[in-house]
Parts: structure tokens; sequence; C-alpha cells
């Protein structure tokens, strides 16, 4: 693989377990040396250096405090090794605890601390060198959601505001999505996709960025000889851009068509002879908080049950319940088209 990270931007590894982000992490880290291949910072070759001679921090998903230090101590443990002044360090402590929001529990341990405050700590401690590089290893998938959610804020507006530069390893899509400048999606140990989150979600470019990130209806197909998509005996029209990734291949050739959930429109009008449009029935309504989840059974036959998020006032607006017909529509600016797994073989 080949990437590079920009100074001062928040870089996320996205993939599944087993995909290789923490192994690539590691090597970085010096802590899984690379076998091929150059890793460089600032412009240095740091390949064959020891971790011990690169210039990063690290916070490991367990914290990794030391019990039988206190807070500050954990935080001044680099500063301590250095043997630098004492002086300095008790000023540089207290400003790290500071920044984290712990000023005040410098002088208890580890254990008496929640798990949100020992990750502030191990992330202090991370920041105490003045690294010019900030590794996160899943250093949130411990925590409960309500803590998760706020310090992913607070890590993202802590690196912004420092201009630190900053690799994220998660398999948590919400958490990448929320916190990264760039996303890094990875599958089997190969670089899918490098984008924005918005890029990344909206526009995948390959079947796995599509199925792996957020929901994603599926629909198979063959392409049409007009660059539509045939899809049981309909035609589905789909933007240009909608079919970059299959460009040049035959008609006729396999493909799934891929639409997101929100992208979904439901109406009750009996509109089914509009551009994709079909009649359906509510199969199922799935009340998740925000919105609902709908599924939607096609009443042609050869279209697999499709899922609409829907808003609250959407719903009561129209009244929905299941057994209800609607009508379906998928706007072609919004649709994905791939090759299906066969035809890309």
């Amino acid at each position: 693989m080949s990437l590079e990270v920009f100074e001062g931007e928040l870089v996320c590894f996205l993939g599944p377990s087993g995909c290789g982000k923490t192994t690539l992490l590691r090597a970085i880290a010096g802590l899984a040396p690379q076998d091929a291949g150059r890793i460089e910072q600032a412009g240095r070759d740091i390949s064959r250096l020891p971790p011990s001679r690169r210039d990063y921090g690290i916070v490991f998903q367990s914290y990794a405090l030391f019990p039988n230090l206190t807070v500050a101590a954990n935080v001044g443990y680099g500063l301590a090794s250095r043997h630098l002044p004492r002086a300095g360090i008790e000023a540089r402590v207290k400003e790290l605890l500071e920044l984290v929001g712990l000023a005040t529990s410098g002088a208890k341990y580890p254990n008496q601390l929640s798990g949100g405050q020992q990750q502030r700590v191990a992330l202090a401690r991370a920041l105490a060198t003045s690294p010019g590089l900030l590794l996160l290893d899943e250093p949130l998938s411990a925590l409960d959601a309500q803590v998760r959610a706020h310090l992913r804020h607070e890590i993202k507006h802590l690196t912004r505001r420092l201009r630190l530069t900053t690799i994220l390893v998660t398999h948590d899509q919400e958490e990448a999505l929320a916190m990264a400048d760039r996303i890094v999606v990875m599958n089997h140990g190969v670089i899918e996709q490098v984008g924005t989150p918005l890029e990344i979600y909206c526009t995948p470019a390959t079947p796995f960025v599509a199925d792996f990130v957020g929901k994603m209806n599926s629909i198979p197909g063959t392409l049409a000889d007009d660059g539509g998509v045939r899809v049981g005996a309909r035609s589905f029209h789909v933007d240009p851009v909608g079919l970059d990734a299959v460009n040049g291949w035959a008609a006729g050739t396999g493909v799934v068509v891929c639409a997101r959930p929100e992208d979904v429109i439901v109406t009750r009008a009996n509109d089914a002879a509009a551009r994709n449009s079909l009649d359906a029935t509510v199969d199922a309504l799935d009340f998740l908080g925000a919105f609902f989840r709908a599924t939607l059974a096609a009443v042609d036959g050869g279209i697999p049950p499709i899922l609409a998020d829907l808003s609250v006032q959407v719903v009561r607006g129209l009244a929905l319940a299941e057994g209800e017909r609607v009508c379906v529509r998928l706007p072609a600016e919004r649709l994905r088209v791939f090759p299906s797994v066969t035809a890309a073989d």
C-alpha cells in the first residue's frame, strides 16, 4: 500500500477486524517492523529506527496506565525518563491536565477514575513530549456510547487546536465519519479508498466500501444498452457519475445498483410509472428514535426488499403503517453501480 498523511490532519484507518489497520499503525510506530518498503516522517526515513527514536505519542485501547503511579506521575513518566528538570516536568504536567479537563486529579490513582477519565490521562501522557505524530489505537472502544461521543468531540477539538498530525485506528464507522479529515478504508491488507468522510459515504469507490460504510440497498441487475440498469422487467436510470465503476463494461454484464436508505423517497401517490419508481408494500416499520426504518417489499418480483430511512414527520404525514401500499422512488443522481462479484471475477 501507499499512503501520505499530511501535517496537521486527522486520518482514520477504518475497516473490519483483521483487515490490517492495527498492523499498519504498529509498523508506523516501529512495534511491528515492516519486511519491505519505506516509512518516512517529515522527510526522514524511520523504517529501521526503534520505537524510542520515532517522534510519536501513542494511546492504546487498554489505556496502559501504571496503576501504582498517580495521575500526575503517569502523565509525566515520559518526561521523567528523559531526565528533565523536576520544575519543568511539574509545569508541563499541570498544563496537560488542564488541557484534558483533569486539573484537580493529579494526586489520584488510575483506579479512582472513570474509564473516560483514564483515557484522558492516557491522551495527556501521549502529548507530554510534544510529539510530531499522535497514534490512537481504538482508544474509545471500551467506553459507553455517551462517554465515547463526548470524548471523540474533545479529541477532535484538541488535535485541531494543537495542529497535531493524528492517525486513528477504529472499526466504528460513526467514529470515523465524525472525527476524521480523511478516512482510509482497508480490507484484507489493501486500501480500498481514501477520501473525506463525505466522499467515502456519498461516493464509495468499490462494492466493499459501499457495503461496509453505512447501510446500503444492493439490487442485482444487468447493464442496459442505454447506460441504465435492467432489474427484472424494469429499467433504472443512473446519472453518468454513478456508472464510473462500470465504464467500459459491456451491456448484459451483471451489476449491483446501490442506494442509501435515506435517499429512498416514499410517497402515497401512485407514481410507479415515473422514472425509477415502483409500487411496494410496507413489510416492517421499525422506530429507531430519530427516524423510522421501513422495509419495503416491491410488488414486482425480482427486486429484493428495499430499506428506507424516513423522518418521524414523513411517517406521520403519510400515516404509514405495516401492510400499506406505497410508491418508492430511487433518485437517479443518488445511485451507484458496481460490477457484481461474478462479473468482477
